[in-house]
Protein backbone atom coordinates (compact mmCIF):
# COMPACT_ATOMS: atom_id res chain seq x y z
CA UNK A 1 0.00 0.00 0.00
CA UNK A 2 1.08 3.59 -0.81
CA UNK A 3 0.07 6.41 0.80
CA UNK A 4 -0.59 9.79 -0.19
CA UNK A 5 1.49 12.36 1.78
CA UNK A 6 4.86 10.28 1.15
CA UNK A 7 3.96 10.09 -2.32
CA UNK A 8 3.46 13.86 -2.63
CA UNK A 9 6.12 15.06 -0.42
CA UNK A 10 8.66 12.93 -3.04
CA UNK A 11 6.70 14.31 -6.12
CA UNK A 12 8.59 17.62 -6.24
CA UNK A 13 4.89 18.90 -7.28
CA UNK A 14 4.16 21.62 -4.87
CA UNK A 15 1.13 24.04 -4.71
CA UNK A 16 1.24 27.75 -6.06
CA UNK A 17 -0.79 31.23 -6.88
CA UNK A 18 -4.05 28.35 -7.55
CA UNK A 19 -3.47 24.71 -7.53
CA UNK A 20 -1.00 21.88 -7.88
CA UNK A 21 1.93 22.66 -10.83
CA UNK A 22 4.89 20.54 -11.74
CA UNK A 23 6.47 19.11 -14.95
CA UNK A 24 4.60 16.71 -16.36
CA UNK A 25 7.09 13.66 -15.44
CA UNK A 26 6.67 14.68 -12.17
CA UNK A 27 2.42 14.12 -12.44
CA UNK A 28 3.11 10.32 -12.43
CA UNK A 29 -0.21 7.77 -12.11
CA UNK A 30 0.66 7.45 -8.57
CA UNK A 31 0.92 11.01 -7.91
CA UNK A 32 -2.20 11.93 -9.71
CA UNK A 33 -3.58 9.40 -7.28
CA UNK A 34 -2.55 10.30 -4.42
CA UNK A 35 -3.49 14.01 -5.16
CA UNK A 36 -7.04 12.26 -5.49
CA UNK A 37 -7.26 10.34 -2.28
CA UNK A 38 -5.86 12.71 0.01
CA UNK A 39 -8.76 15.32 -1.67
CA UNK A 40 -11.23 13.19 -1.14
CA UNK A 41 -10.05 12.28 1.91
CA UNK A 42 -10.20 15.89 3.24
CA UNK A 43 -13.27 16.52 1.62
CA UNK A 44 -15.52 13.79 3.43
CA UNK A 45 -14.30 15.45 6.75
CA UNK A 46 -17.01 17.74 5.37
CA UNK A 47 -19.03 17.06 3.12
CA UNK A 48 -21.20 13.88 1.91
CA UNK A 49 -20.69 13.17 -2.25
CA UNK A 50 -21.17 9.72 -4.42
CA UNK A 51 -19.69 11.89 -7.36
CA UNK A 52 -16.54 14.14 -8.08
CA UNK A 53 -16.77 16.64 -11.54
CA UNK A 54 -13.22 16.03 -13.70
CA UNK A 55 -12.47 18.11 -16.77
CA UNK A 56 -9.30 18.92 -18.88
CA UNK A 57 -7.87 21.70 -20.89
CA UNK A 58 -6.30 21.11 -23.80
CA UNK A 59 -2.40 20.06 -23.08
CA UNK A 60 -1.26 16.73 -24.49
CA UNK A 61 -0.97 15.80 -20.76
CA UNK A 62 -3.81 16.34 -19.30
CA UNK A 63 -6.27 13.17 -20.48
CA UNK A 64 -3.76 10.82 -18.94
CA UNK A 65 -3.63 12.60 -15.74
CA UNK A 66 -7.54 12.50 -15.98
CA UNK A 67 -8.00 9.16 -16.27
CA UNK A 68 -5.33 8.17 -13.48
CA UNK A 69 -7.53 10.45 -11.05
CA UNK A 70 -10.55 8.51 -12.34
CA UNK A 71 -9.02 5.18 -11.72
CA UNK A 72 -8.27 6.66 -8.04
CA UNK A 73 -12.21 7.22 -7.74
CA UNK A 74 -13.26 4.16 -8.74
CA UNK A 75 -10.95 2.65 -5.89
CA UNK A 76 -12.50 5.08 -3.55
CA UNK A 77 -16.42 4.12 -4.97
CA UNK A 78 -17.29 7.21 -6.02
CA UNK A 79 -18.07 7.65 -9.62
CA UNK A 80 -16.32 10.16 -11.84
CA UNK A 81 -17.96 12.98 -13.97
CA UNK A 82 -15.94 13.45 -16.95
CA UNK A 83 -16.63 16.53 -18.62
CA UNK A 84 -14.14 16.64 -21.39
CA UNK A 85 -12.16 19.77 -22.17
CA UNK A 86 -13.90 22.50 -20.47
CA UNK A 87 -12.94 25.95 -18.87
CA UNK A 88 -12.44 26.01 -15.24
CA UNK A 89 -14.85 28.13 -14.56
CA UNK A 90 -17.09 26.11 -16.24
CA UNK A 91 -16.29 23.04 -14.27
CA UNK A 92 -16.39 25.14 -10.85
CA UNK A 93 -19.90 26.46 -11.39
CA UNK A 94 -21.78 23.43 -12.22
CA UNK A 95 -20.14 20.94 -9.48
CA UNK A 96 -20.66 23.96 -7.24
CA UNK A 97 -24.66 24.01 -8.19
CA UNK A 98 -24.47 19.76 -8.04
CA UNK A 99 -23.12 20.12 -4.65
CA UNK A 100 -20.27 17.54 -5.43
CA UNK A 101 -16.47 18.55 -5.12
CA UNK A 102 -13.94 18.46 -8.70
CA UNK A 103 -10.46 18.46 -10.09
CA UNK A 104 -9.43 20.31 -13.23
CA UNK A 105 -6.70 19.19 -15.22
CA UNK A 106 -4.37 22.20 -15.93
CA UNK A 107 -1.87 24.26 -16.07
CA UNK A 108 -3.36 27.40 -16.80
CA UNK A 109 -0.71 29.53 -18.92
CA UNK A 110 2.38 27.40 -18.26
CA UNK A 111 4.82 25.64 -20.78
CA UNK A 112 3.28 22.85 -21.96
CA UNK A 113 6.18 20.34 -20.58
CA UNK A 114 4.50 21.59 -17.04
CA UNK A 115 0.74 20.90 -16.00
CA UNK A 116 -1.00 21.03 -12.56
CA UNK A 117 -4.58 20.09 -10.67
CA UNK A 118 -7.44 22.63 -9.64
CA UNK A 119 -9.62 21.30 -6.65
CA UNK A 120 -12.85 22.51 -5.63
CA UNK A 121 -15.24 22.09 -2.49
CA UNK A 122 -18.84 21.29 -3.38
CA UNK A 123 -19.02 25.02 -2.17
CA UNK A 124 -15.98 26.53 -4.32
CA UNK A 125 -12.46 26.86 -4.45
CA UNK A 126 -9.97 25.58 -1.93
CA UNK A 127 -8.48 27.53 0.84
CA UNK A 128 -4.76 27.55 1.67
CA UNK A 129 -5.75 25.79 4.38
CA UNK A 130 -6.87 22.80 2.29
CA UNK A 131 -3.98 22.51 0.65
CA UNK A 132 -2.13 22.04 3.99
CA UNK A 133 -4.66 19.51 4.92
CA UNK A 134 -4.25 17.76 1.03
CA UNK A 135 -0.28 17.67 1.51
CA UNK A 136 -0.25 15.92 5.17
CA UNK A 137 -3.33 13.48 5.51
CA UNK A 138 -2.08 10.44 5.42
CA UNK A 139 -4.80 8.32 3.01
CA UNK A 140 -3.62 4.89 2.02
CA UNK A 141 -4.06 3.90 -1.69
CA UNK A 142 -2.65 0.41 -3.71
CA UNK A 143 -1.48 1.10 -7.31
CA UNK A 144 -4.53 1.38 -10.01
CA UNK A 145 -3.90 -1.59 -12.67
CA UNK A 146 -5.44 0.23 -15.20
CA UNK A 147 -7.18 3.75 -16.15
CA UNK A 148 -10.34 3.97 -17.55
CA UNK A 149 -11.16 5.23 -21.00
CA UNK A 150 -13.08 8.78 -20.20
CA UNK A 151 -16.20 9.67 -22.18
CA UNK A 152 -17.26 13.44 -22.24
CA UNK A 153 -20.15 14.56 -21.14
CA UNK A 154 -21.18 17.59 -22.39
CA UNK A 155 -23.38 19.26 -20.15
CA UNK A 156 -21.28 21.25 -18.00
CA UNK A 157 -20.74 23.26 -21.07
CA UNK A 158 -24.43 23.89 -21.85
CA UNK A 159 -25.18 24.75 -18.11
CA UNK A 160 -22.53 27.60 -18.18
CA UNK A 161 -23.36 28.78 -21.68
CA UNK A 162 -26.92 29.49 -20.43
CA UNK A 163 -25.45 31.32 -17.39
CA UNK A 164 -24.96 33.87 -19.72
CA UNK A 165 -26.98 33.76 -22.56
CA UNK A 166 -29.97 34.00 -20.13
CA UNK A 167 -28.74 36.96 -18.30
CA UNK A 168 -29.23 39.75 -21.17
CA UNK A 169 -33.06 40.62 -22.06
CA UNK A 170 -31.70 41.02 -25.76
CA UNK A 171 -29.32 39.97 -28.36
CA UNK A 172 -27.21 43.07 -27.16
CA UNK A 173 -24.61 42.20 -29.82
CA UNK A 174 -26.69 42.62 -32.83
CA UNK A 175 -24.04 44.71 -35.56
CA UNK A 176 -21.02 43.96 -33.71
CA UNK A 177 -18.00 42.17 -35.01
CA UNK A 178 -16.41 40.42 -32.23
CA UNK A 179 -13.24 37.99 -33.22
CA UNK A 180 -12.34 35.35 -30.87
CA UNK A 181 -8.42 34.87 -30.90
CA UNK A 182 -9.07 30.72 -30.14
CA UNK A 183 -5.34 29.04 -29.91
CA UNK A 184 -5.42 25.83 -27.48
CA UNK A 185 -8.38 27.49 -25.11
CA UNK A 186 -10.05 25.08 -23.40
CA UNK A 187 -13.11 27.48 -23.86
CA UNK A 188 -12.90 27.58 -27.73
CA UNK A 189 -15.43 25.40 -28.90
CA UNK A 190 -17.86 27.74 -26.60
CA UNK A 191 -17.34 31.38 -27.15
CA UNK A 192 -18.42 31.97 -30.99
CA UNK A 193 -21.75 29.89 -30.00
CA UNK A 194 -22.39 32.23 -26.74
CA UNK A 195 -21.58 35.32 -28.67
CA UNK A 196 -23.37 34.45 -32.07
CA UNK A 197 -26.32 33.82 -29.62
CA UNK A 198 -26.01 37.24 -27.99
CA UNK A 199 -26.46 38.80 -31.66
CA UNK A 200 -22.63 39.21 -32.70
CA UNK A 201 -20.99 38.77 -35.87
CA UNK A 202 -18.08 36.11 -34.84
CA UNK A 203 -14.67 35.48 -36.56
CA UNK A 204 -12.92 33.00 -35.23
CA UNK A 205 -8.75 33.22 -35.33
CA UNK A 206 -5.57 31.18 -35.02
CA UNK A 207 -7.34 27.75 -33.71
CA UNK A 208 -3.86 25.57 -32.73
CA UNK A 209 -3.41 22.07 -32.53
CA UNK A 210 -0.28 22.65 -30.59
CA UNK A 211 -0.95 24.06 -26.81
CA UNK A 212 -0.07 27.47 -26.51
CA UNK A 213 0.72 28.89 -23.04
CA UNK A 214 -1.10 32.37 -23.50
CA UNK A 215 -0.45 34.43 -20.10
CA UNK A 216 -2.52 37.06 -20.06
CA UNK A 217 -0.24 39.12 -17.49
CA UNK A 218 2.33 39.39 -19.62
CA UNK A 219 1.05 39.45 -23.43
CA UNK A 220 3.36 38.62 -25.89
CA UNK A 221 4.95 41.25 -28.43
CA UNK A 222 3.57 38.81 -31.19
CA UNK A 223 0.22 38.75 -29.59
CA UNK A 224 -0.09 42.31 -29.07
CA UNK A 225 0.92 42.85 -32.75
CA UNK A 226 -1.68 39.91 -33.85
CA UNK A 227 -4.85 41.98 -32.34
CA UNK A 228 -3.49 45.17 -34.22
CA UNK A 229 -3.70 43.50 -37.48
CA UNK A 230 -6.85 41.39 -37.22
CA UNK A 231 -8.61 44.17 -35.29
CA UNK A 232 -8.00 46.41 -38.82
CA UNK A 233 -8.32 43.56 -41.16
CA UNK A 234 -11.61 42.30 -40.34
CA UNK A 235 -13.04 46.05 -38.85
CA UNK A 236 -14.01 43.96 -35.48
CA UNK A 237 -15.47 46.32 -33.08
CA UNK A 238 -13.67 43.78 -29.75
CA UNK A 239 -11.04 41.06 -29.51
CA UNK A 240 -11.45 38.22 -26.88
CA UNK A 241 -9.26 35.27 -25.85
CA UNK A 242 -8.15 33.64 -22.34
CA UNK A 243 -5.65 31.68 -21.10
CA UNK A 244 -4.82 28.08 -21.43
CA UNK A 245 -8.08 27.18 -19.01
CA UNK A 246 -10.29 30.11 -19.83
CA UNK A 247 -10.22 31.41 -16.41
CA UNK A 248 -8.05 34.45 -17.45
CA UNK A 249 -9.59 37.10 -19.92
CA UNK A 250 -7.76 39.08 -23.17
CA UNK A 251 -9.79 41.82 -24.73
CA UNK A 252 -8.80 43.98 -27.08
CA UNK A 253 -10.32 47.37 -28.11
CA UNK A 254 -11.70 48.73 -31.18
CA UNK A 255 -8.08 49.77 -32.20
CA UNK A 256 -6.40 46.43 -30.92
CA UNK A 257 -4.57 47.31 -28.05
CA UNK A 258 -5.31 44.25 -25.07
CA UNK A 259 -6.89 45.87 -21.71
CA UNK A 260 -4.89 45.36 -18.47
CA UNK A 261 -6.62 42.32 -16.48
CA UNK A 262 -7.29 44.75 -13.83
CA UNK A 263 -8.56 47.57 -15.83
CA UNK A 264 -11.10 44.93 -17.32
CA UNK A 265 -11.98 43.76 -13.72
CA UNK A 266 -12.39 47.40 -13.10
CA UNK A 267 -14.65 48.45 -15.43
CA UNK A 268 -16.67 44.92 -14.87
CA UNK A 269 -16.82 45.88 -11.23
CA UNK A 270 -18.51 49.66 -11.67
CA UNK A 271 -21.00 48.72 -14.25
CA UNK A 272 -22.21 45.54 -11.85
CA UNK A 273 -22.25 47.87 -8.66
CA UNK A 274 -20.11 46.38 -7.12
CA UNK A 275 -20.13 47.50 -3.18
CA UNK A 276 -17.06 46.32 -1.85
CA UNK A 277 -13.91 44.61 -3.65
CA UNK A 278 -11.18 42.29 -2.80
CA UNK A 279 -7.99 42.64 -5.16
CA UNK A 280 -4.24 41.31 -5.10
CA UNK A 281 -1.60 43.95 -4.18
CA UNK A 282 -0.13 44.16 -7.64
CA UNK A 283 -3.62 45.41 -8.93
CA UNK A 284 -3.49 49.01 -10.54
CA UNK A 285 -4.29 52.45 -7.79
CA UNK A 286 -6.98 53.60 -10.45
CA UNK A 287 -8.80 50.98 -8.82
CA UNK A 288 -9.06 52.86 -5.29
CA UNK A 289 -8.59 56.66 -7.48
CA UNK A 290 -11.79 55.75 -9.15
CA UNK A 291 -13.86 56.08 -5.65
CA UNK A 292 -16.39 53.67 -7.55
CA UNK A 293 -16.63 51.02 -4.34
CA UNK A 294 -17.74 51.74 -0.34
CA UNK A 295 -14.25 49.72 0.24
CA UNK A 296 -10.91 48.20 -1.39
CA UNK A 297 -9.27 45.19 0.69
CA UNK A 298 -5.80 44.37 -0.87
CA UNK A 299 -4.38 40.69 -0.22
CA UNK A 300 -1.51 38.45 -1.14
CA UNK A 301 -1.61 37.23 -4.63
CA UNK A 302 -3.48 34.27 -5.30
CA UNK A 303 -7.57 33.74 -5.86
CA UNK A 304 -7.26 31.66 -2.42
CA UNK A 305 -6.24 34.75 -0.81
CA UNK A 306 -8.64 36.92 -2.74
CA UNK A 307 -11.76 34.37 -1.84
CA UNK A 308 -10.99 34.35 2.02
CA UNK A 309 -11.10 38.21 1.93
CA UNK A 310 -14.64 37.52 0.71
CA UNK A 311 -16.06 36.94 4.48
CA UNK A 312 -15.03 39.64 6.29
CA UNK A 313 -16.74 41.56 3.16
CA UNK A 314 -20.38 39.70 3.10
CA UNK A 315 -20.46 40.70 6.67
CA UNK A 316 -20.67 44.31 5.80
CA UNK A 317 -21.71 44.82 2.03
CA UNK A 318 -24.16 43.58 -0.04
CA UNK A 319 -22.71 42.74 -3.14
CA UNK A 320 -18.92 41.80 -3.38
CA UNK A 321 -16.16 41.07 -5.85
CA UNK A 322 -12.79 40.46 -6.65
CA UNK A 323 -10.33 40.05 -9.67
CA UNK A 324 -6.21 39.73 -10.25
CA UNK A 325 -4.31 41.32 -12.71
CA UNK A 326 -4.80 38.69 -14.74
CA UNK A 327 -8.29 39.82 -15.54
CA UNK A 328 -9.84 36.59 -13.47
CA UNK A 329 -13.05 37.86 -12.27
CA UNK A 330 -14.51 36.30 -8.91
CA UNK A 331 -17.73 37.06 -7.61
CA UNK A 332 -18.32 36.76 -4.14
CA UNK A 333 -22.24 37.20 -4.26
CA UNK A 334 -25.11 37.03 -5.87
CA UNK A 335 -26.01 40.39 -8.19
CA UNK A 336 -28.95 41.68 -9.74
CA UNK A 337 -27.75 42.81 -13.31
CA UNK A 338 -30.81 43.81 -15.98
CA UNK A 339 -33.23 42.58 -13.64
CA UNK A 340 -32.03 39.01 -13.24
CA UNK A 341 -30.16 37.24 -10.60
CA UNK A 342 -26.57 36.23 -10.85
CA UNK A 343 -25.42 33.73 -9.15
CA UNK A 344 -22.17 34.21 -7.23
CA UNK A 345 -19.38 31.93 -8.97
CA UNK A 346 -16.26 32.35 -6.30
CA UNK A 347 -13.28 31.62 -8.82
CA UNK A 348 -11.69 32.99 -11.82
CA UNK A 349 -13.90 33.45 -14.82
CA UNK A 350 -12.69 35.15 -18.24
CA UNK A 351 -16.54 35.30 -19.62
CA UNK A 352 -18.05 37.59 -17.30
CA UNK A 353 -15.58 40.55 -17.32
CA UNK A 354 -15.66 40.01 -20.98
CA UNK A 355 -19.80 40.13 -21.23
CA UNK A 356 -20.09 43.15 -19.39
CA UNK A 357 -17.84 45.24 -20.67
CA UNK A 358 -19.23 44.35 -24.15
CA UNK A 359 -22.92 45.57 -23.08
CA UNK A 360 -21.81 48.31 -21.54
CA UNK A 361 -19.52 49.31 -25.10
CA UNK A 362 -23.09 49.39 -26.67
CA UNK A 363 -22.73 53.24 -26.21
CA UNK A 364 -19.76 54.20 -25.86
CA UNK A 365 -16.45 52.80 -27.46
CA UNK A 366 -13.88 50.28 -25.31
CA UNK A 367 -11.77 52.63 -25.72
CA UNK A 368 -13.63 55.81 -24.42
CA UNK A 369 -14.58 53.24 -21.31
CA UNK A 370 -11.18 52.83 -20.32
CA UNK A 371 -10.03 56.07 -21.09
CA UNK A 372 -12.74 57.66 -18.53
CA UNK A 373 -10.68 55.67 -15.79
CA UNK A 374 -8.01 57.48 -13.66
CA UNK A 375 -4.77 57.64 -16.03
CA UNK A 376 -2.66 54.72 -13.97
CA UNK A 377 -0.62 52.24 -16.34
CA UNK A 378 0.86 48.71 -15.55
CA UNK A 379 3.66 47.12 -17.54
CA UNK A 380 4.47 44.03 -16.59
CA UNK A 381 6.90 40.81 -17.58
CA UNK A 382 8.98 38.26 -16.29
CA UNK A 383 11.96 36.33 -16.45
CA UNK A 384 11.40 32.48 -17.57
CA UNK A 385 13.30 29.75 -15.66
CA UNK A 386 14.66 31.96 -12.93
CA UNK A 387 15.13 29.63 -9.82
CA UNK A 388 12.72 30.80 -7.32
CA UNK A 389 15.23 30.56 -4.17
CA UNK A 390 17.26 33.69 -6.43
CA UNK A 391 13.97 35.25 -6.86
CA UNK A 392 13.29 35.09 -2.51
CA UNK A 393 17.24 36.18 -1.68
CA UNK A 394 16.36 39.51 -4.12
CA UNK A 395 12.87 40.22 -2.05
CA UNK A 396 15.18 39.23 1.35
CA UNK A 397 17.48 41.48 1.12
CA UNK A 398 16.06 44.12 -0.51
CA UNK A 399 13.95 44.13 2.27
CA UNK A 400 16.82 44.17 4.60
CA UNK A 401 18.64 47.11 1.92
CA UNK A 402 15.40 49.09 0.09
CA UNK A 403 18.22 51.91 -0.98
CA UNK A 404 20.53 49.75 -1.75
CA UNK A 405 18.36 47.26 -4.04
CA UNK A 406 17.11 50.24 -5.83
CA UNK A 407 20.88 51.68 -6.13
CA UNK A 408 21.64 48.31 -8.07
CA UNK A 409 18.56 48.26 -10.63
CA UNK A 410 19.52 51.47 -11.80
CA UNK A 411 16.69 53.81 -9.44
CA UNK A 412 19.65 55.45 -7.22
CA UNK A 413 17.53 58.56 -8.07
CA UNK A 414 14.08 58.26 -7.58
CA UNK A 415 13.02 59.19 -3.52
CA UNK A 416 11.57 56.02 -1.75
CA UNK A 417 8.25 56.94 -0.68
CA UNK A 418 6.57 52.90 0.49
CA UNK A 419 7.77 49.68 1.11
CA UNK A 420 5.18 46.81 0.94
CA UNK A 421 6.03 43.02 1.14
CA UNK A 422 2.37 41.58 0.81
CA UNK A 423 3.84 39.45 -1.66
CA UNK A 424 7.21 39.83 -2.94
CA UNK A 425 8.69 43.47 -2.59
CA UNK A 426 6.05 46.62 -3.33
CA UNK A 427 8.15 50.15 -3.75
CA UNK A 428 6.35 53.47 -3.92
CA UNK A 429 8.37 56.18 -4.99
CA UNK A 430 7.44 60.22 -4.11
CA UNK A 431 6.50 60.88 -7.59
CA UNK A 432 3.68 57.73 -7.29
CA UNK A 433 5.37 55.39 -9.45
CA UNK A 434 5.40 51.90 -8.79
CA UNK A 435 8.25 48.96 -9.30
CA UNK A 436 6.93 45.72 -7.78
CA UNK A 437 8.60 42.09 -8.10
CA UNK A 438 8.27 38.83 -6.74
CA UNK A 439 8.67 35.12 -7.69
CA UNK A 440 6.20 33.06 -9.70
CA UNK A 441 3.85 31.11 -7.44
CA UNK A 442 3.27 28.38 -10.47
CA UNK A 443 6.92 28.46 -12.43
CA UNK A 444 10.61 29.46 -11.95
CA UNK A 445 9.96 32.97 -12.67
CA UNK A 446 10.36 36.53 -11.36
CA UNK A 447 7.73 38.17 -12.36
CA UNK A 448 8.26 42.22 -12.03
CA UNK A 449 5.61 45.18 -12.47
CA UNK A 450 5.37 48.75 -12.81
CA UNK A 451 2.79 51.37 -12.46
CA UNK A 452 3.07 54.81 -13.73
CA UNK A 453 0.84 57.51 -15.28
CA UNK A 454 2.49 56.69 -18.65
CA UNK A 455 2.83 53.42 -20.49
CA UNK A 456 6.13 54.55 -21.28
CA UNK A 457 7.52 55.24 -17.83
CA UNK A 458 5.94 52.01 -16.62
CA UNK A 459 7.50 49.69 -19.39
CA UNK A 460 10.77 51.48 -18.44
CA UNK A 461 11.09 50.79 -15.00
CA UNK A 462 10.45 47.14 -15.96
CA UNK A 463 12.94 46.82 -18.78
CA UNK A 464 15.16 48.31 -16.31
CA UNK A 465 14.82 45.66 -13.53
CA UNK A 466 15.39 43.01 -16.09
CA UNK A 467 18.27 44.69 -17.25
CA UNK A 468 19.73 44.48 -14.20
CA UNK A 469 18.35 41.87 -12.26
CA UNK A 470 21.91 39.61 -12.34
CA UNK A 471 23.74 42.23 -10.54
CA UNK A 472 21.02 42.20 -7.94
CA UNK A 473 21.43 38.10 -8.00
CA UNK A 474 25.16 38.17 -7.45
CA UNK A 475 24.24 41.35 -4.57
CA UNK A 476 21.81 39.82 -2.60
CA UNK A 477 24.19 36.15 -2.54
CA UNK A 478 26.97 37.74 -1.49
Amino acid sequence: MLQSSDVLNNSGVAFGTSGARGLVTQFTPNVCAAFTHAFVGVMKQNFSFKQLAIAVDNRPSSYSMAMSCAAALKQLDIQPVFYGVLPTPALAYVAMQDNIPCIMVTGSHIPFDRNGLKFYRPDGEISKADEQDILSVQAEFSECDFSPELTANTHAAKRYIERYSSLFNSPFLTGKRIGIYEHSSSGRDLYASLLKQLGAEVITLERSDVFVPIDTEAVSDEDKAKAKKWVAEYKLDALFSTDGDGDRPLIADETGEWLRGDILGLLCAKFLKIDALAIPVSCNTAIEKSESFKTVVRTKIGSPYVIAAFDGLTKQYRTIAGFEANGGFLLGSDVTYQGKTLKALPTRDALLPALILLAAANEKQISQLANELPTRYTHSDRIQNFATDKSKAIIKQGLVDTVGLLVKLGFESEELSKVDDTDGLRITFTDGRIVHFRPSGNAPELRCYAEADSIESAKEYVDLVLKNVQMVVDWASA
